[in-house]
């Protein structure tokens, strides 16, 4: 006799959220982490005053009516637009591309100027391919000239995305840009979905609500005493790197991490925005995160007196860093379908989450996913 029908290792969104249907339909379960803390990438720590997101920020967005009326009856939202600001040598441009950053990159005034100026320089780079004989744009690059042409590639584009991935863009495929979304309108709202916003008190309030008289056990390595877990429930929920779960027996897949240098100030506000990504590739990290304006708006920055900012700096994954982000290249899509091919051949281990998956995944899709499960 089992003590739980469930073990989930892992106590990030998709764990907490297997925990909260499981413990709703009756279950038993149990929950266990080797991090100090539950939420997994989700956590927060409060530093005066500002819920600072520890492992980058998370924004959640979705325009499915039922995703959204869930997480707000487990925590109220608040109404936070994502509206990130680029910062190309000291020269600012709204995002996603709108209006605002065609007036920004060229001072063109309507739509039509807009559209006119961007089939310019698509064509321009979409002939000099096919001079070139190529017919089907064969990395990032070429992708994204094709698609938006060369001034907006090389200011917001290029650098960012090198930094990013560590990678040449001429060395990255092109099917990480499948489109970009062009907007002429005068809008700087970044996600299309209805929906958007942050916990209110932050999210590490949502994770607790989730867990809510669960049993978790942290500090805990699921691989330190796996006998001993594995024989604790009738199944295993498993959230971490699938590799690791079959002992890296194919080889390694590789991850992208990122690395956060954290600063406080003694002023209100630093960057007037909550997100700045810095596109030059000679700046060494990706964006400025300015915390408060998550959750403080208008006069409520200035009533908080100091500020706290994360730069973020993107790298190769090693051993002891937090893996962020899957690697698509064809030998990591390989890899990945081998163990893939293991994982299916399991009666009474369920993966989950973006590193046993090895998939990025938005936070509205990890719980969408949860909540049309059968257990």
């Amino acid at each position: 006799m089992f003590q739980y029908d469930y073990l989930i290792i892992g106590a990030g969104l998709f764990g907490s959220m297997f925990a909260y249907k499981a413990k709703l339909a009756g279950k038993r379960v149990l929950v266990i982490d080797k991090r100090p803390h539950v939420g997994g990438n989700l956590y927060c720590e409060n530093i005066e005053g500002i819920n600072v997101h520890k492992y980058g920020a998370h924004i959640f967005h979705t325009s499915n009516k039922d995703v959204w009326s869930f997480v707000n009856s487990i925590v109220e939202f608040n109404r936070y637009t994502n509206s990130p600001v680029a910062n190309y040598k000291g020269k600012l441009y709204n995002l996603p591309f709108n209006m605002n950053t065609f007036y920004q990159m060229w001072g063109v005034k309507t739509p039509n100027e807009a559209l006119m100026k961007i089939n310019e320089q698509r064509n321009s780079a979409i002939e000099k391919m096919r001079g070139e004989g190529i017919s089907t744009p064969r990395n990032l690059e070429e992708q994204a000239l094709s698609l938006i042409g060369n001034d907006i590639y090389e200011k917001l584009i290029k650098g960012y995305t090198e930094k990013q991935w560590g990678r040449s863009c001429t060395d990255l495929p092109a099917f990480i840009i499948k489109r970009l979304p062009v907007r002429l309108v005068f809008d700087n709202n970044y996600f299309n979905d209805k929906y958007q916003g942050i916990p209110i008190g932050g999210y590490n309030i949502f994770i607790k609500n989730l867990l809510y008289k669960v049993d978790v056990n942290l500090n805990t390595d699921f691989f330190s005493n796996r006998i001993y877990w594995e024989n604790m429930a009738e199944k295993i929920v498993f959230t971490g790197k699938i590799d690791e779960f079959y002992n890296y027996c194919f080889g390694k897949l590789e991850y992208r991490t990122v690395c956060f240098e954290e600063e406080i100030h003694d002023c209100t506000n630093y960057q007037g925005n909550a997100v700045i990504n810095y596109t030059d590739k000679s700046v060494p990290y990706t964006r400025i995160i300015e915390h408060k304006h998550f959750e403080m708006f208008g006069l409520e920055v200035d009533a908080c007196p100091k500020t706290v900012i994360s730069k973020e700096y993107s790298m190769e994954w090693k051993e002891g860093m937090e893996p962020y982000y899957p690697v698509n290249d064809e030998r990591n899509s390989r890899l990945y379908q081998q163990y893939k091919a293991l994982a299916s051949q399991e009666k009474n281990v369920i993966f989950g989450g973006r590193l046993a998956e090895y998939q990025y995944y938005d936070m509205h899709q990890i719980v969408e996913k949860i909540l049309t499960f059968n257990l």
